[in-house]
């Protein structure tokens, strides 16, 4: 069982933020849906005092309990020590590039700051740009332009800095 944070919409205006405990990022986002919210970031917590379960703003549900047990794909994509993924908040197509004959937002072994726009995410017909989160180099992309990408896809694997 593990712990994720969110960040979710309900409705047009309304923003909650929250933790809730499921065996993989994915069962989180289907309980997140189930209550009518729309995920817009979630991740693992971060080790260190617990969040309160369930989204800050009162009078909303909180996350059912569900059986332990850790998935093998949760396992596998758990970062190495030294090595974080930013991960696609949405399923849409990939894009490196601004345009088809600019140059690529970012590189392998380039260094990258908060806020830095990484890559594109094409959602819908519409164009989503991506940021970092984290400040750090490049270390691997393993989606390629124009792939297709899920939530919560590794787009690119960060060496923290």
């Amino acid at each position: 069982m593990a712990q994720f944070s969110y960040t979710a919409k309900r409705g047009l205006n309304e923003t909650l933020e929250g933790s809730i405990e499921a065996e993989s990022q994915d069962v989180a986002v289907m309980r997140l849906v189930e209550q009518g919210l729309f995920p817009v970031r979630i991740e693992a917590a971060r080790p260190g005092p617990a969040p309160a379960t369930g989204p800050s703003r009162a009078g909303a549900p909180a996350a059912a309990p569900s059986a332990p047990a850790a998935t093998p794909a949760a396992v596998a994509s758990a970062p190495t020590a030294n090595r974080a993924p930013i991960k696609s908040p949405m399923v849409g197509t990939f894009y490196r590039a601004p345009a088809p004959d600019a140059p690529p937002f970012v590189d392998a072994g380039q260094t990258i700051e908060v806020g830095q726009v990484i890559c594109i995410i094409e959602a819908m017909k519409l164009m989503n740009e991506i940021k970092a989160e984290v400040r750090g180099r490049i270390v691997e992309m393993p989606v390629q332009n124009g792939d297709p990408v899920e939530f919560g896809q590794p787009l690119f694997i960060v060496e923290p800095l």
